[in-house]
């Protein structure tokens, strides 16, 4: 279990880098496809929330991506 407090205290500055800001100005969204950038959420978040599952980007109401972390080798 973990309290949403902690998320959205780990959210804070992800969203902080990337609210008013143009994606591809940002180092490792260069081509911000929801692909790409739910992989760069994840990356940030990961260490402060090991719990995490996955994370969805949503383009639009019909398209979009799930992001599962790193595939295992």
């Amino acid at each position: 279990m973990i309290d949403f407090a902690h998320i959205k205290d780990a959210c804070k500055p992800v969203i902080a880098r990337l609210d008013h800001y143009y994606l591809n100005e940002i180092p490792g969204l260069e081509n911000p496809t929801s692909e790409r950038l739910a992989a760069w959420v994840w990356n940030e978040l990961a260490s402060s929330l090991p719990m995490m599952s996955a994370v969805m980007v949503r383009e639009t109401c019909t398209s979009g991506c799930v992001y599962r972390g790193p595939a295992s080798e």
